[in-house]
């Protein structure tokens, strides 16, 4: 090629974008065999009665190979350069995070969240495996048809809070390039109107919502079938209306009923931090694929907390931090407020050393009025035994008593 055009936009100038001149071409080759892109422009004339404006220029590309690679090109590289823009074009697109308002309407607006899986504090044996999974999914679309299963993959979030949840989904939205939709249940009024947001997301999309345990009164199967009795005795209003207010057999059909099948390339994400309140039914395969445990920091995600705010992979004070790490518990929210407060990494390792040292003392503090409380109570029940054996004692010393009496006055008679 000899002439390129480069430009950019205003609003994006340090993005440059080359593209051919009219008349240049471009050879590539593609297993083995050479392919030819040229760009054509051509003029169309406008309509004389100015309806459709002045004359405009139309450009397409041209493509040219040897005849005898015509199967070739229609069948491997045609496919291979449409899949390849795609995939660019979704690398580059804007995300975006959905919020229902309404009801049943979504709103969006861009999401900027810089989380990625390079920077997300967490182990990386659990990393990887998720990342595998993520990767493994996005190629299965034809293993899912096949199968006759909708492609959708569900993942539950669970631990104590500030421990990431929101940080991974973020991470898997970019890793991906889905768009989020964030589902707050308490602003959804039936089933109905849970129907119509479902429905309303696109391809390429998560489904996220957060709190699963708290965010609405999800009730167990058999009590909804008590209400559908109780309801048998209310008029035909009240009883349509507690029919379609949004309950856990409606919220389960969403998941995996047919309704799950109006979109492709689905993800769901349920977070929680009790895992334990939720209905055995939300959580089993095909719902919750995958169960990821968000525990307490660990030394590894200390090391890429430290990493991320200080750009450093070791000091001195490394050592002491790990172990104090492996005694207390602490989440990586904690450690990364305590690195994000001073720009001077060895006083902000310092405050960390505090932090670390004052939750070990405060700990060992608890340990000892645990202690002491149970030895109180072992002394109040051994207390309470002698008491019981005492009283059992009086109680076998005056049947002694009323039987020596009865023999007593067995013999004057």
């Amino acid at each position: 090629m000899q002439r390129l055009r480069v430009s950019s936009a205003e609003s994006e100038a340090e993005r440059m974008v080359v593209s051919m001149e009219s008349g240049e071409e471009m050879a590539d080759v593609y297993g083995g065999t050479e392919f030819r892109w040229c760009l054509v422009t051509r003029e169309v004339k406008g309509d004389p009665n100015g309806n459709s404006g002045g004359p405009r220029e139309v450009r397409s590309y041209e493509l040219n190979f040897h005849k005898k690679h015509k199967e070739k090109a229609l069948k491997e590289y045609l496919p291979f350069i449409v899949a390849t823009a795609k995939a660019i074009k979704d690398g580059e697109r804007s995300l975006s995070i959905y919020m229902n308002e309404y009801s049943d309407e979504w709103a969006p607006m861009e999401l900027q969240h810089p989380s990625t899986f390079d920077t997300l504090a967490m182990d990386q044996k659990q990393k990887q495996s998720i990342i595998d999974d993520l990767n493994r999914f996005i190629k299965r679309k034809d293993y899912y048809r096949r199968i006759g299963k909708a492609w959708k993959r569900g993942y539950l979030l669970y631990g104590p809070p500030g421990t990431g949840k929101s940080s991974l989904i973020a991470a898997i939205a970019n890793h991906l390039r889905f768009d989020i939709y964030d589902l707050e249940l308490t602003g959804v009024e039936s089933n109905s109107d849970l129907r119509r947001l479902l429905v309303g997301m696109t391809n390429r999309s998560i489904l996220v919502v957060e709190d699963i345990d708290c965010t609405i009164e999800l009730k167990q199967r058999e009590e909804q079938e008590e209400d559908e009795e109780h309801a048998k005795s209310n008029s035909s209003t009240e009883k349509k209306k507690k029919e379609d207010k949004v309950t856990l057999s409606g919220l389960l059909n969403f998941v995996d009923g047919l309704w799950s099948t109006t979109g492709e390339e689905r993800i769901i994400i349920f977070t929680t931090n009790y895992k334990e309140r939720l209905d055995p039914a939300l959580l089993r395969p095909g719902r919750m694929d995958m169960h990821i445990n968000m525990g307490y920091c660990t030394p590894e995600a200390f090391r890429i907390l430290a990493n991320n705010y200080h750009a450093i992979d070791s000091h001195a004070t490394y050592p002491e931090i790990e172990d104090l790490i492996k005694e207390v518990t602490v989440t990586p929210a904690e450690v990364a407020e305590v690195l994000m407060r001073n720009d001077n990494t060895d006083v902000a390792l310092d405050d960390l050393v505090e932090l670390l040292n004052s939750k070990k003392k405060d700990a060992n503090e608890n340990k000892q009025v645990d202690l002491k409380k149970d030895l109180s109570e072992t002394e109040s029940i051994q207390v309470d035994e002698k008491r019981t054996e005492s009283v059992q004692d009086e109680k076998k010393d005056d049947k002694e008593v009323v039987i020596k009496n009865d023999s007593t006055e067995d013999e004057s008679g």
